[in-house]
């Protein structure tokens, strides 16, 4: 069976997000006929063939002042040139995102809605958390995923004076490894459904 690979594209400033995204490359390799390629922004300008070919690609970056950080938000301003303008290369891709703050909020919200629309402008397909909201009542914990209540994408926090040994928490990184997961599985819906409309229908063929 032909394996589909899921891009992990991200920055990482202080290995917090790198942590976060091998958990979401670890979600995705949960999943038999998927694989993750796990690829850092810094490297991405080698590697433009292998990410047109990706059936998937999650975008993950810290959010740095309300936003994403500047060299991920340079590796958007490069797909302009090496993705737009070359005919759409990504259009219906599957897309997600995930972030990483040091606060709770953070304005990671913020960051996920830009990582979602330079997502749309490539003609992708977003594909968000299925999580109820956690950690919001008496009996919360947290323990839970999503424990951050975020829809849009992934939402991990990370103490500013701890390392990426010890943060994100568990949850979080949990949270991460379903987000993989799930874009896995939606990865391989598409791919399927692409295939069966391909193929002549049974009613084509009988009536030939």
């Amino acid at each position: 069976m032909v394996r589909q690979r899921i891009a992990i594209v991200y920055h990482t400033g202080y290995g917090h997000t790198g942590r976060q995204a091998e958990a979401v490359g670890a979600g995705v390799e949960q999943i038999d006929g998927v694989e993750a390629m796990l690829l850092s922004v810094d490297k991405v300008e080698r590697h433009w063939d292998d990410l047109h070919a990706c059936e998937a690609i999650i975008f993950g970056s810290p959010t740095y002042m309300g936003a994403v950080s500047a060299p991920f938000k340079a590796f958007q301003e490069m797909t302009s040139s090496a993705v737009l303008s070359k005919g759409f290369l990504w259009k219906d891709k599957i897309a997600a995102g995930f972030t990483t703050s040091g606060s709770r909020s953070g304005d990671k919200l913020s960051t996920l809605i830009q990582l979602a629309i330079f997502a749309a402008q490539h003609g992708m397909h977003w594909v968000g958390l299925d999580l109820p909201p956690a950690n919001c009542s008496s009996t919360g914990s947290e323990a839970d995923m999503n424990r951050l209540g975020f829809w849009l994408g992934a939402g991990a926090q990370a103490n500013v004076d701890e390392g990426p040994d010890t943060a994100p928490p568990e949850a979080d990184l949990a949270t991460a490894r379903y987000l993989g997961r799930r874009v896995a599985l939606t990865t391989l819906q598409f791919v399927r459904g692409r295939q069966i409309m391909a193929a002549p229908s049974q009613y084509a063929l009988a009536t030939q």
